[in-house]
């Protein structure tokens, strides 16, 4: 049985990997509970096993997922990722957009130029002009983080 330091190590090592189960405690599979390899705080770990258990012990979809804590849609979705990606594909994704999306160049060859004639305004300000502009809500936030990076920084 792995002792308290290389279990708080671990633990730190899954919520940094972004790989933390959301609700171990909802991971009622035998394995999972009675052997100290199987850890139902590994997320990676668990969607493994409910897959294998559909694919190699023929256990159903319902019984598999419920069992890791895990919704049918859910597995149909770690299936697909399995399938397409192999274990890379039972990492967690981040939501939402993957970048600026709203900070066009259009929009930041505008915020050049403001800062450009009136180096004084603020991201609010900014954000403002923008919205007034292209009818676009930024928030201002998102603008000092851009401002901060540059503007050679490229857009995609």
């Amino acid at each position: 049985m792995p002792g308290p330091k290389r279990t708080s190590a671990k633990l730190a090592a899954l919520r940094e990997q972004g790989t933390l189960h959301p609700h171990p405690i909802a991971v009622t599979d035998s394995l999972f509970q009675h052997n100290a390899f199987f850890d139902p705080r590994d997320v990676v770990q668990v969607k493994y096993e409910m897959l294998r258990r559909v694919k190699k012990e023929q256990a159903s979809v319902s019984e598999a997922a419920a069992a890791c804590g895990f919704s049918r849609p859910s597995f149909y979705q770690a299936q697909d990722a399995f399938a397409r990606q192999g274990l890379a594909g039972l990492l967690p994704r981040k939501r939402g957009p993957r970048q600026a999306h709203k900070l066009t160049a259009e929009v930041i060859a505008f915020i050049s130029e403001l800062r450009g004639a009136d180096p004084s305004l603020g991201a609010a300000e900014l954000a403002q002009r923008v919205a007034d502009r292209f009818g676009l809500r930024v928030h201002p936030r998102s603008i000092e983080r851009r401002l901060v990076q540059g503007p050679e920084k490229k857009l995609r």
